[in-house]
């Protein structure tokens, strides 16, 4: 059931119901690590070649473009019906967690055959769509429990539970792989179900939302989310090059090919960067923090190419790069009138969706971009994410 817990002084931060919420993002991530490192595995057991596993991918995250603002509009339009948005959170967590039991329910129990292969298929992809139906809403509640000037600090909780999570892939892969995929997608069902209830215990009764809070002056909203959207793609093709072109950086630099250990403690730090990346956020501004991160990085990603990666230049570059992505969605919430958090936020994610469809077209094979590649890669995506921060300066609203 949800709790009120008044409306009147309300705290600055829900610090309960934000760790409820970095619980799910928690879940969420950890969702996304099992899916990512079995699918290929559930595949070929199935007879599929192997490339198969990256074209899906491409395609549920093709999906994810329409399908995260999609969703997170539809639920900002129930929560100014109906005066609740948690229906789509609840929908969408146990589609999720049962077709999540299904994938490995099939590959364990079922002989490969023409109509099991095309239900395997069917059914990773409806898995990866019901993920969207609650993941925009569910990650536009911290606009709830935080008031706007506090959304980093607040968000700095998400992207350290999302942050621990996904730091243990690179030494934990193979345990996870030798769990098994019926107790691996048990366990990761079971998770994601267990936050989604902690959340909508703690979750405060949500007040009827007023016309005021959906108005923007004409031309603002489209243009809001078409910076969200920019901010995303920015961000998301910025980090996926940045990590990578460090990891190769860092090969060449400890003259080894496993990094693994190195890599998990670099993760590590990230996600805990992220609470002083939060707080300085607060202090000099959201928007200033991230047009400060994405100078140190661009700078930094330089230096790293033509000196080498060095541990002192490394952690400053994980600083840098922690204070971009904590501050990612609340400069989408910010962006938005109140009453649209949930299509701000999908627009974010659709950015992300974009670039991960298009970065295995570009990219079918990651491990042969050269560092230089990756670098200026990077520095042009970052320096995109920043044009739209800059951009937004002009004419918009903003925490």
């Amino acid at each position: 059931m949800e709790n009120n817990t008044g409306t009147t002084a309300q705290p600055r931060i829900l610090w309960l119901q934000v760790c409820s919420l970095a619980g799910v993002q928690g879940a969420i991530t950890l969702s996304w690590l099992i899916y990512a490192l079995y699918l290929p595995r559930l595949l070929a057991g199935f007879g599929f070649p192997e490339f198969l596993a990256v074209w899906v991918l491409i395609v549920e995250n093709a999906l994810a473009v329409v399908m995260e603002p999609l969703f997170g509009a539809l639920s900002d339009k129930a929560k100014h019906r109906i005066g609740r948005s948690f229906p789509f959170i609840s929908v969408g967590v146990i589609l999720s967690s049962a077709f999540f039991i299904v994938i490995p329910t099939l590959t364990v129990f079922f002989p490969p055959s023409d109509v099991t292969r095309i239900i395997l298929l069917l059914v990773t992809i409806s898995w990866a769509m019901a993920m969207t139906v609650f993941r925009s809403p569910a990650i536009a509640l911290l606009g709830r429990y935080a008031k706007p000037d506090e959304l980093p600090l607040a968000g700095s909780v998400l992207t350290l539970a999302g942050g621990i999570i996904g730091a243990f892939r690179p030494i934990a892969s193979q345990f996870i792989l030798g769990l098994g995929p019926m107790l691996t997608f048990g366990i990761g069902s079971f998770v994601l179900l267990a936050a989604s209830t902690i959340l909508r215990f703690f979750n405060p009764i949500e007040n009827p939302v007023e016309r005021s809070q959906t108005r923007a002056t004409p031309g603002e909203l489209p243009r809001a989310l078409a910076l969200i959207l920019g901010t995303g793609v920015g961000v998301a093709w910025g980090s996926r090059l940045f990590v990578d072109a460090l990891g190769k950086l860092l090969k060449i630099q400890l003259n080894t090919q496993n990094i693994d250990g190195m890599m998990f403690i670099i993760n590590l730090a990230l996600a805990f960067a992220a609470l002083p990346a939060g707080a300085l956020a607060v202090k000099i501004g959201n928007r200033k923090a991230m047009l400060g991160g994405i100078g140190a990085i661009v700078f930094l990603m330089i230096i790293l190419f033509f000196i080498g990666a060095q541990m002192p230049l490394v952690l400053l570059g994980v600083c840098a790069f922690s204070v971009i992505i904590n501050g990612a969605i609340p400069f989408a919430l910010g962006l938005v009138p109140p009453a649209w958090g949930g299509l701000g936020v999908g627009m974010y994610f659709a950015g992300f969706g974009l670039t991960g469809s298009l970065f295995g077209l570009v990219f079918p094979k990651p491990q042969e971009i050269a560092p230089v590649v990756g670098v200026v890669g990077g520095v042009i995506a970052f320096l995109v994410a920043g044009g739209c921060v800059v951009l937004s300066y002009k004419g918009l609203r903003t925490s």
